[in-house]
């Protein structure tokens, strides 16, 4: 990978990094609500929940785009964590943070799917 392309993937990272930064300072705006009705107190929640689960997700993402930012500096940007082989050029265009090449990120997609199930399964005998 040229310095070129180094380069642009951090500019792009540091944009995202940024964008997300701006999005995730409105965490003090998620509020608990009281209502008089039940139905409105439900709405409330799920709603809340909505956006503490958006904040999570911004969160995480924010963490693997820090995280792709230390492989650039560290010099191994665009390989795979798994495999070691190269993340191709078009998965690092559509997504400048990707860790693992497509077949290691399904590998990874089915195993966190499994512990998903497990979870699932064991709240659902405790």
């Amino acid at each position: 990978m040229t310095v070129a392309d180094l380069n642009k993937y951090s500019a792009a990272l540091r944009t995202r990094a940024a964008e997300l930064s701006q999005t995730l300072r409105r965490r003090e705006e998620i509020s608990v609500e009281a209502a008089a009705d039940a139905m409105d107190q439900t709405l409330l929640a799920v709603e809340r929940d909505m956006e503490i689960e958006n904040l999570d997700r911004g969160y995480k993402l924010l963490r693997q785009i820090h995280a792709a930012l230390g492989r650039i500096n560290k010099g191994n940007y665009g390989q795979c964590l798994k495999c070691e082989a190269e993340i191709l050029p078009n998965r690092l265009q559509a997504v400048p943070w990707a860790a693992f090449c497509v077949a290691c990120q399904e590998s990874v997609d089915r195993l966190q799917e499994r512990v998903h199930a497990l979870r699932g399964r064991v709240a659902i005998t405790a």
